[in-house]
């Protein structure tokens, strides 16, 4: 029997901050996707020669961050978005989104066993879902947020 349990998906939260000042924990997110990184090789025909084929590595590729949660009255990142959306004034943020231990004690600050920090966020998308009449959902805004890069 393993001594290492893989950590549950369920426990995280998510921090922006203004890296010209100002921090604030979103905590009540339903889903956050989006940490994927790709290269996709350039294929380089060596001259002369038409059975030579190299491929090489070209820079990195980065998806965007989506968010999910219930929609909330009040939200700093929603004026955040809407400022960039509304206004076209955009003030990239630094996301940390932090896995943290389901194991702890209870009424004590969670230890985060992973984090990753995305640097240079800017929404690009906001989403709200469809009503319907015949359903009990909870009413979900998706955020959808370009980066540069990420960190572990």
């Amino acid at each position: 029997m393993p001594d290492y349990l893989p950590p549950a998906g369920f426990y995280f939260k998510v921090i922006f901050n203004n890296p010209q000042g100002g921090l604030f924990t979103e905590t009540s997110f339903k889903e956050v996707s989006g940490l994927s990184v790709d290269t996709s090789p350039e294929e380089v025909v060596e001259g002369g020669l038409l059975k030579f084929h190299h491929r090489l590595p070209t820079t990195a590729r980065y998806q965007n961050l989506v968010l999910k949660r219930g929609l909330l009255k009040d939200s700093k990142l929603r004026d955040w978005v809407e400022k960039a959306t509304k206004q076209f004034e955009f003030t990239p943020l630094n996301v940390t989104i932090q896995l943290l231990d389901q194991f702890s004690k209870p009424g004590a600050n969670p230890e985060a066993l992973m984090s990753w920090k995305v640097y240079h966020v800017w929404p690009v998308k906001w989403e709200l879902s469809g009503f319907d009449s015949l359903s009990n959902d909870v009413v979900i805004e998706t955020i959808e947020l370009a980066f540069d890069y990420f960190e572990s």
